[in-house]
């Protein structure tokens, strides 16, 4: 799907059912742009840029998830920073809020943080970056607030 056909499918879904509250992109490397290009970050500029007009247009979120690329792999700490998005520089600089997950337990079998979440604000246009631990339920695919017994041991 292309952006612009997003665009128009929003449009036809807001005349049916009125404007959207969110528009959720899953994920933004599986979309083409409207202007075929021949060098895949100039494509996915162009994607990001369109998703930001979509935005504005129908005066609502867009939550395009987003590929990392495979350099985080090869460092020591892998959680990911925005410089971490696939493909283009735009998205992080496009975006207005850029929040990722990251799991311990994942990269590091041993982890004392299993079944621990970190949900790093890499960037807030207008409020502050930042890290927060939640619980994952990986049974359920599911995030809750640590216990208090959590904070205490750290």
């Amino acid at each position: 799907i292309t952006p612009m056909e997003l665009k128009n499918q929003v449009r036809q879904l807001s005349r049916e059912h009125g404007e959207p509250g969110l528009i959720m992109v899953d994920y933004l490397q599986l979309m083409s742009s409207s202007v075929p290009t021949e060098n895949r970050t100039t494509e996915i500029t162009l994607i990001s840029r369109e998703l930001k007009t979509i935005a504005r247009e129908f005066n609502c979120p867009v939550i395009a998830l987003s590929q990392l690329s495979r350099n985080l792999e090869q460092r020591p700490n892998k959680r990911p920073i925005n410089a971490d998005l696939r493909e283009s520089g735009a998205i992080e600089q496009d975006a207005d809020v850029i929040v990722f997950i990251y799991r311990d337990e994942v990269y590091n079998e041993g982890s004392e943080d299993k079944g621990v979440a970190e949900i790093i604000i890499g960037k807030q246009r207008n409020g502050p970056i930042g890290t927060c631990k939640l619980a994952f339920l990986g049974k359920y695919t599911r995030f809750e607030n640590l216990a208090r017994d959590y904070f205490a041991d750290q």
